[in-house]
């Protein structure tokens, strides 16, 4: 798992589909969801942190050219 698109597919064999409009808060409700899967135990701790990982890093990603753009 290496990018947004691992991590969906990761939450879509769990049933969960995740489009709300803005990235940034797909990626926050996509965190949600992962956190829920993981705690119900249906998902192992490693793929639990990579993927919280990529949510991060994707999400301070959005960050910070949500900021640049205001900057403009």
């Amino acid at each position: 798992m290496k990018t947004l698109y691992d991590v969906q597919q990761l939450l879509k064999k769990y049933g969960v589909l995740v489009h709300v409009g803005k990235r940034k808060w797909d990626i926050e409700l996509m965190a949600l969801e992962l956190d829920n899967i993981y705690h119900t135990n249906l998902l192992d701790k490693h793929d639990y942190l990579v993927a919280k990982m990529i949510l991060q890093r994707e999400y301070e990603y959005e960050q910070h050219h949500s900021d640049e753009f205001k900057n403009e």
